[in-house]
């Protein structure tokens, strides 16, 4: 039984890095738009009785890059392809994982049945916003964590110890903070922040000590970079000597990269489950890791049958 590993358009570097990691070759499929905004997805190679895995994060434009998913989807469903998993290193719609109001849908578990809908078979994703997404899919979920791959690059570059704190922006983000600080061994803060509206928050109370320290802040993803510059400025406040970011996703929308820049923050370093924009990868404060390998080990672990759950730690 082989293995094929197709790739969407949203993330097409993350799939070769991980297509030569895994040693196979990407999938010939062609991934058209019409001019009145339709997908077209043409696959050029057999697929029949093979597992099929297509990797496509539904980052911006989130709506495009579902339509191409569930597309190649069908058409692969279609081929009699034995298996099709879908690798979305970034789940788009992830932050609308419940009712906050009345009459608000849950876009996150439609999302979810569109997935199932259009013919996956398993779901494997990164640093899920809330981790009972993996409840809303009636198929297997493999919710890989990228926090082990980024204190691991940490640790090579610029070290471990008591003189760096990890610091979580909110309340909801403190067991990732926690993974990370005891990777690195050091101790944990937190900011309480209170949201005002979509996009908006604004941090108050710091709990923990940051004086004279190396401050992190870890989060899962970084959109407008507006809880972000909040926190340096709340860290700097409370007499950290300098900051940094670590984040999964670098969705960077709106002002994000402008607010980076104009930041005292020193450097934030994102991983590639979302590619760079170009004013971004200009910054000069953004270093990527990657999670390719991470990836990589799922798709041969679930292709052979293997347990992938040592990669959740």
């Amino acid at each position: 039984m082989g293995m094929k590993i197709f790739s969407g358009n949203s993330n097409p570097g993350l799939a070769k890095k991980i297509a030569e990691t895994v040693g196979v070759e990407l999938g010939f499929c062609q991934i058209n738009t019409f001019s009145d905004g339709e997908i077209q997805v043409e696959i050029h190679e057999s697929v029949r009785g093979e597992d099929v895995f297509i990797i496509q994060s539904t980052c911006p434009p989130a709506n495009h890059n579902y339509m191409e998913l569930f597309v190649m989807m069908d058409a692969l469903k279609r081929a009699s392809a034995k298996s099709i998993t879908a690798v979305i290193p970034y789940y788009g719609y992830a932050r609308q994982d419940r009712k906050v109001a009345p009459r608000a849908p849950i876009t996150a578990k439609l999302m979810a049945d569109l997935i199932m809908t259009a013919g996956a078979n398993r779901v494997v994703s990164v640093d899920l916003h809330a981790a009972q997404i993996q409840g809303f899919f009636n198929i297997p979920v493999d919710h890989l964590f990228a926090i082990p791959t980024l204190a691991r690059a940490w640790r090579e570059k610029e070290g471990t110890g008591s003189d760096y704190v990890a610091v979580s922006p909110d309340a909801g983000g403190v067991e990732r903070t926690r993974a990370f600080a005891k990777r690195i061994e050091c101790p944990l803060a937190i900011i309480d922040k209170r949201r005002s509206g979509p996009n908006e928050a604004k941090a108050y109370h710091l709990i923990g000590d940051v004086t004279g320290k190396t401050a992190i802040i870890v989060d899962d993803m970084i959109d407008t970079a507006g809880t972000l510059t909040q926190a340096v400025d709340s860290l700097y406040k409370n007499g950290a000597k300098r900051v940094f970011a670590v984040a999964t996703h670098p969705i960077l929308s709106g002002p994000a990269v402008s607010r980076l820049v104009e930041s005292q923050i020193e450097k934030v370093w994102v991983t590639d489950t979302i590619p760079l924009s170009e004013a971004a990868r200009k910054c000069g404060k953004i270093e990527v890791v990657s999670v390719s390998n991470l990836l990589a080990e799922a798709i041969k672990r679930i292709h052979g049958n293997d347990s992938v759950s040592s990669l959740f730690d």
